[in-house]
């Protein structure tokens, strides 16, 4: 049996008995003393541990009501998203444990994390609380697989493996009891963001981390549960599943990393359990206090189990489940929401016509609303549930006329005309029977072209009188630069790079369905070549 470790009154002057061998909590002489266990595990006294009782900050934690067959394996994990694990105690018959973590900042991060979100392990919830001893010292022959499994833990923790700009810490255990998840999309279709995966994996537990990142020209992810039991589940039910109809298929396989160091929060990274981490250069932050100001239109989405503690966006999990109900989630019609609310417009220059050509990018708009009494806001209706989370993946954080752009769910389910009669100076207009759409036609090629938005733009049905001149005039008049021009060899189709992502969006609003002669429309799209 492991060393059981009795904490005895405060003030209590520690006895030359107690420095003993055996299993030691140090505490201040001041406050905590601990009677040590015997050579043989038994207790010297009831064991009461750190119950009831306030405890100051201590890098040294108290864990209480573990399951009976819980592992040192899996209460390390519990401590490693928050740093290193300097020493673990495991008090088996009392379904408890001690882990010291290296920092005491670590520790405040955990209890802070966990303060909101009860950590379960094996499906049951568990507690953890300071400890009021500040150093844990452990006899190695009373504790040995406890250090054993710490041991193989740290020998790895010294040479962590990068990946794409993180790292993880791999462990000597079977990839089979790790926490971590290596996710790859097959038949990417549509785009699969980091909060849809989020709002999917959360059914099955706790997620503390997100990796995303491209290899092998395929779109993959990291996903670090709590627990390697949620880990287990989760690959269990999603392997194999579908998030879209007929694509998007998840490839679910253990990792050998135990955990991930993430150092930025934005869409392509992201620690559930740092909100203070930085952005990082060139990705769109979340800002807490847009956040905020959708927490109104958005609560009427609010999914069930979905984790904010980041203050993301309700609306980003609405989304995401209307995707992640295709593979059981509750909460959310299959179809989705189709009306998004677009804000922080640049009301001077916007207008429905703008938004229409820059939203069908990603669907086919049916209305657009521009608030009356808030024109830096507007209301659009795509076709479908899937073409609202398309464009709002791709276009939430994007700038259009000088202004980020913020995209979210709306809670309203359809956009109202005007009353008849009524003149609501141009604001609302429907194109459901535009002849611009790009997806009525079922099964076209244009649903296996979308992209987001980049400095290169795709051009299509181009006269063949026209020229490259030409063209490199016509998009330098809407204002940007162009970097680069390439003739498809039939000559009807081109790619153009302007300087910036932001001028290839206006050239795009500006110049999709332009007339080019010959009674030529030119199409525009975002490509993702580069010249």
């Amino acid at each position: 049996m492991d060393g059981i470790v009795t904490d005895v009154a405060v003030g209590v002057k520690r006895g030359s008995d107690e420095l003993l061998s055996g299993n030691v909590l140090n505490g201040p002489s001041s406050n905590m003393s601990s009677v040590v266990v015997t050579a043989n595990g038994n207790d010297n006294k009831k064991f009461k541990g750190d119950d009831k009782m306030e405890c100051t900050p201590s890098r040294v934690l108290h864990i209480r009501k573990l399951p009976g067959e819980v592992t040192e394996t899996e209460v390390i994990a519990l401590g490693l998203p928050f740093g290193k694990v300097t020493n673990i105690l495991m008090l088996k018959g009392k379904n408890q444990a001690f882990l010291e973590l290296a920092t005491e900042e670590a520790a405040s991060t955990m209890v802070n994390y966990y303060t909101n979100i009860t950590p379960h392990l094996r499906n049951q919830p568990i507690f953890i609380q300071y400890s009021n001893h500040k150093e844990l010292k452990t006899d190695s022959a009373l504790n040995q697989r406890a250090q054993a499994v710490l041991q193989a833990v740290t020998a790895v923790q010294t040479s962590n493996s990068s990946v794409t700009g993180t790292t993880g810490n791999e462990n000597a255990i079977s990839s089979a009891q790790s926490p971590v998840l290596r996710i790859i999309i097959d038949n990417m279709y549509y785009p699969v963001t980091l909060d849809v995966l989020h709002q999917i994996f959360s059914k099955f537990g706790t997620v503390l981390k997100i990796i995303t990142f491209t290899k092998n020209n395929q779109f993959q992810a990291l996903l670090q549960y709590g627990d390697p039991v949620n880990a287990q589940q989760a690959k269990l039910a999603l392997d194999g599943q579908n998030i879209y109809n007929a694509c998007c298929t998840l490839r679910i396989d253990f990792s050998k990393l135990v955990n991930l160091n993430v150092k930025y929060n934005n869409d392509k990274s992201r620690d559930y359990t740092r909100p203070d981490l930085p952005s990082g250069d060139g990705q769109p932050a979340l800002d807490p206090a847009i956040a905020a100001a959708f927490a109104k239109e958005t609560s009427l989405l609010a999914v069930p189990g979905a984790l904010s503690p980041l203050g993301i966006p309700n609306a980003a999990a609405a989304a995401a489940a209307a995707a992640a109900s295709r593979v059981g989630m509750h909460g959310v019609p299959a179809g989705g929401n189709t009306v998004l609310l677009v804000s922080n417009l640049n009301e001077e220059m916007v207008s429905p016509q703008s938004l229409f050509t820059l939203f069908g990018v990603y669907g086919d708009v049916q209305r657009v609303k521009i608030l009356y009494n808030k024109k830096d806001s507007a209301l659009i209706q795509m076709a479908d549930g899937n073409q609202s989370q398309l464009a709002m993946s791709h276009l939430n954080g994007q700038k259009m006329y000088g202004k980020i752009i913020r995209v979210t769910l709306s809670k309203h389910q359809t956009v109202q005309l005007p009353r008849e009669g009524l003149d609501d100076q141009g604001l609302t207009k429907d194109f459901s029977n535009s002849p611009l759409h790009r997806f009525k036609k079922p099964g076209s090629k244009n649903f296996q072209n979308i992209f987001p938005p980049s400095a290169t733009l795709h051009l299509s049905n181009i006269p063949q009188n026209t020229t490259e001149d030409d063209l490199r005039t016509l998009f330098t008049n809407t204002g940007g630069n162009v970097k680069a021009f390439k003739f498809f060899q039939d000559h009807k189709m081109a790619l153009l790079q302007m300087s910036t992502v932001e001028e290839a969006i206006q050239a795009l609003i500006d110049l999709h369905n332009y007339t080019i002669g010959d009674n030529h429309h030119l199409r525009v799209s975002f490509s993702k070549s580069t010249i």
